[in-house]
């Protein structure tokens, strides 16, 4: 009898799991596409250009400003675990949008999956940066390094990987 109710049990619990499974994914699904995770982390995104605070910045299609990492090499992104929870990475590859002039392209991240770049920068949005034209995270110096919005101007080029110097600040 106690390994009737074990089993009766186990069964419950899997399909109790399996029922939240899919309704997570399910009521995820529409929330995601305002978030600034899915505008930036959705493949074929499209930069755009928009004036945040008087300067002229890149964003996502979905008008979320995307940031470089100051430790961030031209090769390597040095924002992952937790940091890529907070400023979740712009995957790749993305295209640019009107008025987009720098080069855009993509990098390798040690996960395997590819990242977009802008002259350079492997590109993130933030995630407390709760709306369009929010820019937040804007010169925070944050898991490890400083932060910056994408100047659609440019900014300096990251550094290329044999130039660095820095260790990976506790990833």
């Amino acid at each position: 009898m106690r390994k009737l109710l074990t089993a009766a049990g186990l069964a419950a619990a899997v399909l109790a799991v399996a029922a939240c499974a899919s309704s997570s994914s399910s009521s995820s699904a529409p929330a995601a596409s305002s978030s600034p995770a899915a505008g930036a982390s959705a493949p074929g995104t499209t930069l755009m250009v928009k004036t945040i605070g008087g300067t002229q910045v890149l964003t996502n299609s979905a008008g979320f400003t995307l940031y470089w990492f100051g430790p961030d090499t031209s090769t390597t992104s040095n924002c992952s675990g937790s940091c890529a929870t907070f400023w979740p990475p712009v995957k790749g590859p993305a295209t640019a949008g009107s008025g987009v002039t720098g080069t855009v392209g993509v990098i390798t991240r040690s996960d395997g999956s590819m990242q977009a770049t802008y002259d350079g920068h492997p590109l993130y949005t933030y995630a407390a940066d709760g709306a369009p034209g929010q820019n937040k995270g804007n010169g925070l110096n944050a898991s490890g390094g400083v932060w910056h919005e994408v100047a659609v101007s440019g900014a300096a080029p990251a550094p290329s990987a044999s130039a660095s110097s820095h260790g990976g600040y506790g990833y």
